[in-house]
């Protein structure tokens, strides 16, 4: 407990902002940290060249650690940007005098590349200023290859040595770039993520009915569309109505009538087939669309919904109530069209209205 109270402590420090106006605080918390692994890789290495014995190695390992020490402490005076800035020009620096003194072979010049990844990922827009600085990285590095070549390094080491900073130096820059580059697409993935959410919110409000949430007449028409185009398999589809509605919005209100449209609706999704699609189409009418079911086989499973609605009882505050549906079904036939399919069933519905209703019309 208390060792995680230690840690809390440390990263609320690292994540304390710079009281600065308009300042990223994702940006000062990289920069902290990228700080903080580089004094670590820097006191790491001042051991490995203390074993050289060699006097001016050793003041200059020393005085790496010092040097990003100061930066971290004073990352929490300087503003974010200034932080910034001298970050990278220290680890430039840095990285150059690694260079000159131990040579090519150790693998420092790589730090380079956490820098561009820095850059491109620390700022919004800037677009030119990132292309120059990455060019200039690139004539950097390039210099500092042919300059290797040329020249020997100030500060010779033995092979096992100059062995173990490479693996040093390639473990901390790939952290280096895991830190950088996990720290801001995180947020990134997390805004990707909530605008994927958000979008599939508005697909949902778009295209369903707020009340029952069944499919609107919009989704539906886009969903009939798509299916008689690609019709393989027989269709069937049906227009049904409560009958009476309105005599139960007038005599028990609209709070009632609201329960009894949000009560057929969960019964059409249990005791419809599974594949039924399943919209309001306006008011109290529904439109039912039966994919690889002929016309008998819809009629059947429609028959057993007509049945299982009429064992429904509604609480109607005096008293309860039950009610009941008409439904017009009509079988794709392959070459009519959307319109006359619709106009087909709507009539059938009309004729199991004028019947008596609660009544299949085929």
């Amino acid at each position: 407990m208390k060792q995680n109270s230690v840690l809390a402590t440390i990263y609320e420090n690292i994540c304390r902002d710079t009281g600065k106006q308009n300042e990223s605080a994702k940006l000062i918390v990289v920069v902290r940290l990228l700080t903080l692994s580089m004094l670590i890789h820097a006191l790491l290495c001042c051991v490995l060249v203390s074993i050289t014995g060699h006097i001016g190695a050793l003041v200059f390992s020393v005085a790496s650690p010092v040097l990003f020490l100061a930066i971290f402490v004073l990352s929490y005076q300087w503003s974010t940007f200034a932080s910034y800035c001298i970050l990278n020009i220290c680890i430039l620096f840095w990285s150059c005098m690694n260079v000159y003194c131990f040579g090519w072979n150790i693998g420092i010049q790589h730090f380079l590349v956490v820098l561009l990844v820095f850059v491109f990922f620390c700022k919004y827009k800037h677009e030119a200023v990132k292309i120059l600085y990455a060019a200039a990285l690139f004539v950097l590095r390039l210099f500092l290859y042919y300059y290797c070549r040329s020249h020997e390094p100030i500060i010779p080491l033995a092979d096992n040595l100059a062995n173990a900073l490479q693996m040093v130096n390639t473990f901390f820059i790939f952290l280096a770039l895991g830190l950088v580059a996990y720290l801001f697409s995180s947020t990134t993935q997390e805004m990707e993520g909530k605008l994927i959410e958000y979008n599939r919110k508005l697909m949902k409000q778009a295209n369903t009915d707020t009340l029952t949430g069944l499919y609107n007449r919009r989704r539906t028409m886009e969903y009939l569309e798509n299916l008689l185009k690609a019709a393989e398999t027989q269709i069937s589809i049906c227009l049904c109505d409560i009958d009476h509605f309105k005599r139960v919005n007038d005599t028990y209100g609209h709070d009632v009538g609201d329960v009894v449209l949000k009560t057929i609706a969960e019964t059409f999704r249990k005791r419809l087939p599974p594949d039924t699609f399943i919209s309001r189409w306006g008011g109290e009418e529904f439109l039912l669309i039966f994919p690889r079911l002929n016309g008998d086989e819809a009629s059947t499973a429609l028959e057993t919904l007509r049945q299982k609605i009429r064992e429904l009882t509604f609480d109607g505050g005096t008293e309860n109530f039950t009610i009941s549906l008409t439904y017009g079904l009509v079988e794709y036939d392959y070459h009519s069209d959307i319109t006359t399919l619709l106009k087909e069933a709507d009539e059938k519905l009309y004729v199991g209205k004028e019947g008596g209703r609660d009544r299949i019309i085929f």
